[in-house]
Formats: C-alpha cells, structure tokens, sequence
C-alpha cells in the first residue's frame, strides 16, 4: 500500500507498521525532522517553517475531505444501463453497457471529455493527423486533451492497484479513436455518449448543450444497484479571484508542479502545440538515461 516515496517518509518517520512514532505526532514539537539547506538565512528559514505549518494544515484538511468524500451515503440510483459505442478489436465499432465498463469491480469513474470542444473555445486544433481538417467547433478541448495526455502513462500503475478508469466524449466513436491513435495513447480507455443521453444526465453535457469537464465516480453495490457516488461539482463554484478552479482536486500533474514553482500557474491554458520551449534549451548535454 506505500508508494517509494510513502515508504521512505514511513521508515524516516516511523510511520509504517512495526515501526515507532518518532516524528511531529511525539507530543513535544510539530516538525519531525529540522531541515537545513547550505547558505540560508534565518529569515528563510523562520519563513519556510511557517509554510511547512500551513502545508500540515493543508495535508490535514485535505485528508479530512478525502474521508467525508469516502463516507458519503448512497448516491441516486443509475436510471438505466446505458449503451455506449467503443472501438474493438482491430477498431472495428461496438459496443458496451455501463455495467461492463465496471470490469467485475464496484467503482467506476468516468472523465467527460470535452470533445468536441466547447464553442467558445478559439485555442489553436491539431495541425495533423485525422482531427487536422476537422472543424475547429468540432474538435476536442486541448485542456482535457493535455489531462489524458498525463493520465495515459499513469494508467497501468492506476489500474494495477485497482482503479478503474473510463474517458467518454461525445463525439462519433470513429472521431474519438482516430484522434487516440493519432496521440498515441495505449492505456486510456474512451467510449462515446454520442448515441445515449449519459453525458446529459449526469453535466458532461449542460442544459445548453456545452460540454463541461466534470468527473463522475460510480459504485455498484452488493445489491448490484449501481450509483452515483461523487462528481466533481466543484465546476459550478466560481472560484475567489485570483485562484484557478481545482475541480479536480490534485489530479491534474501539469498544474500541480506549477504550484511547486515561484513564480505558480501560468496565466494560460493548455494548447494542442507548444513552440516549444520556455527560453533557451541547451541541448548539448543530456542526462543518462534520457531522451535527446
């Protein structure tokens, strides 16, 4: 159940099983451990210790919300087994009931693809491939294209510990995998809602008919009764000014690692193409190991 990282703090602080508590829970100080850093100044660190105590906080509230997000009561029922179309074997067309998406377990989630994209949407479409020529109202959301981009590499760790993952767009399920392929993506799994009313019924697509980016996770339960359990509603909540809408908590990695940086989240969005890059690259040296 421990990660490399979760195991090394467990081991460091005596957190795993077996293990004593040494660290900030020993009743005489918040910190575990000291840190300092070569050439610091004292002002740095009194500043630094302040944030270690917000983001102990933070560490807090965020575990509080994961266990009321956990402990919700019974969701609304699903009304029916909906139908979606999916590409086979060898991508001939087919398709699958919402009960199978399940795979023999009892949670589902489910990412509604903005694609296509939302019509105010003017950001730059793919410049090749099938979705090249395609017009641009018609085409997928760089945003939530950028998200699969990032989840596609972490999809057999997520499944290999259980999770259960499902990407469904609205466009023709022909669209949708010719653009897979073209991205190059081998672990996400995209079905379409282009003929059933899913995406309506459960906000990926508004009363409007826009799409809107929200996940929706669904348990089965003992009973067989599958139900709604949480949805990223957050959405709908305009946020304080100045923040970003974080409807999905930390599961977009692009936007998380800006948050580790001085200068935080760019004032931009995700694109189809990059020129690539920030400034000049040295491309002379490469680590080993790495990609030139």
């Amino acid at each position: 159940m421990y990660s490399v990282d979760r195991r090394f703090l467990g081991f460091a602080l005596g957190l795993l099983p077996g293990t004593k508590d040494r660290g900030r829970n020993s009743g005489t100080k918040e910190f575990g451990v000291s840190m300092r850093f070569p050439n610091e100044t004292s002002e740095y660190r009194a500043a630094r210790d302040a944030l270690v105590a917000s983001e102990i906080a933070l560490r807090r509230q965020m575990e509080a919300v994961a266990a009321q997000l956990r402990a919700l009561p019974p969701g609304g029922e699903v009304p029916e087994d909906y139908v979606f179309d999916a590409a086979g074997t060898g991508g001939a067309p087919t398709v699958i009931r919402m009960s199978e998406l399940f795979r023999g377990g009892d949670t589902l989630m489910m990412y509604h693809y903005m694609f296509p994209r939302h019509s105010a949407d003017e950001r730059a479409g793919p410049t090749a491939g099938a979705m090249a020529t395609v017009p641009l109202a018609e085409g997928p959301c760089p945003s939530c294209t950028a998200l699969i981009d990032m989840w596609d590499g972490a999809m057999p760790h997520f499944e290999g510990l259980g999770g259960n993952l499902v990407v469904v767009a609205r466009a023709p399920i022909a669209r949708v995998a010719a653009f897979a392929r073209d991205k190059g993506w081998k672990h996400t799994r995209l079905v379409s809602a282009a003929n059933n009313t899913f995406r309506r019924d459960y906000g990926g697509d508004g009363a409007d008919g826009e799409p809107v980016p929200i996940m929706t996770v669904f348990r089965r339960w003992p009973d067989g009764v599958v139900r709604l359990h949480w949805a990223s509603e957050l959405i709908h909540e305009l946020p304080d000014p100045g923040q970003d809408p974080r409807h999905l908590g930390t599961v977009e990695p692009l936007w998380t690692l800006f948050d580790l940086t001085p200068g935080g989240r760019p004032a931009g969005d995700e694109q189809m193409d990059y020129p690539c890059c920030h400034g000049r690259r040295d491309n002379s040296r490469t680590l080993p190991g790495s990609a030139r």
